[in-house]
């Protein structure tokens, strides 16, 4: 019976082909929702005193995060949070940009736009 299984390919058989594993700790796979978001934070802190080079590594962070989506290791909540919190921060002034990294609930994951700010057009 097991042999009529195997021929079908059910997948289940533990003793199949495995898929390649990596052991690449920036693998995107491993991340969750507070990963993406601490290395976000993490560039904007570590630059707070240099806007544009932090918006440099955010625009790159955005092609990454493209290619998780397209992968299927992003979901698309996941990547509106984030892409949400990059048009704030590629987009804002210097001044404002120091409230963001200040704000803690735009941190948090489940933040979405428009709360506790006016809604964009």
């Amino acid at each position: 019976m097991n042999q009529s299984f195997q021929a079908i390919g059910m997948g289940w058989w533990p003793f199949g082909k495995k898929t390649k594993a990596t052991s690449n700790s920036n693998d995107p796979i491993l991340k969750d929702t507070r990963t993406w978001l601490s290395e976000l934070r993490d560039a904007c802190e570590m630059n707070f005193d240099q806007p544009e080079e932090a918006r440099r590594q955010i625009r790159y962070m955005q092609v990454e995060w493209k290619e998780a989506m397209d992968v299927g290791d992003m979901t698309p909540s996941l990547r509106e949070g984030l892409e949400g919190r990059a048009f704030r921060l590629l987009n804002c002034t210097d001044k404002e940009w120091l409230g963001w990294l200040d704000d803690l609930e735009f941190w948090k994951a489940g933040w979405k736009p428009g709360m506790g700010q006016e809604n964009e057009p």
